[in-house]
């Protein structure tokens, strides 16, 4: 089990993992403050082991971002009151080697208070990852409905050559319907009711992202 304590800042974020058992440091990473950084922290995370917490000072005018990316992502985050780094002392030296320092304390005072408050998303936040998430299963469906037909238009031979990623256009699920129109079988009817079901779950995965982007764009501005 991994305990990776985060010092945020408007720039930067440093990460420390310690090992929760022992409290021996692991590793430590620095990445920008961007939805780049937040993948790259996440990704380096991921490959050192399974289980693990990320715990965060609690200052969300810079953790914020973060905190609600790794939520969205599925991990476990804790908020570490800035009071109980009241006894860190800043170090000196550099910038980055200080943000490591207190990073570790960070990561420490998880250890020490394993009854912090679990951070999660609320109101809107929470209003959009349940649409981000629906989305998504729509998106996977669509993507195994469009492997079933293909398989289907490759037996049926037709001369209409449909390019990758085709299908989740309307025009190309138009032009297909036409060409299947144009034949009889029971394969051809299950290509046919397929096609139609891309469509609709095009239909679908655009206004949910249309709602995803107004809901978005509502909450930035409140």
């Amino acid at each position: 089990m991994m305990v990776l304590g985060v010092d945020p800042h408007k720039e930067s974020h440093t990460v420390v993992a310690l090992e929760a058992a022992t409290g021996e440091l692991v590793a430590e990473l620095t990445v920008a403050a961007d939805q780049r950084g937040c993948e790259r922290l996440l990704a380096w995370a991921r490959s050192l082991g399974s289980e693990r917490r990320f715990a965060l000072e609690d200052c969300r005018h810079v953790s914020g971002r973060l905190e609600r990316f790794l939520i969205a992502a599925g991990e476990g985050c804790v908020r570490v009151p800035p009071k109980l780094m009241a006894q860190v002392q800043r170090s000196a030296r550099s910038r980055g080697k200080s943000d490591a320092i207190d990073a570790a304390a960070i990561a420490r005072a998880a250890l020490r208070e394993p009854s912090l408050p679990e951070a999660r998303l609320d109101g809107p936040e929470r209003e959009l990852r349940l649409l981000a998430d629906h989305r998504a299963d729509l998106v996977a469906e669509r993507t195994r409905i469009q492997s079933r037909l293909r398989w289907h238009l490759h037996n049926l031979a037709l001369d209409l050559a449909v390019p990758p990623k085709a299908l989740d256009r309307a025009c190309w699920l138009a032009r297909l319907e036409e060409a299947l129109a144009l034949l009889e079988g029971v394969q051809v009817r299950i290509a046919r009711e397929l096609a139609l079901r891309c469509r609709t779950l095009s239909a679908e995965i655009a206004a949910s992202g249309r709602e995803i982007a107004g809901r978005a764009a509502a909450a930035t501005a409140g």
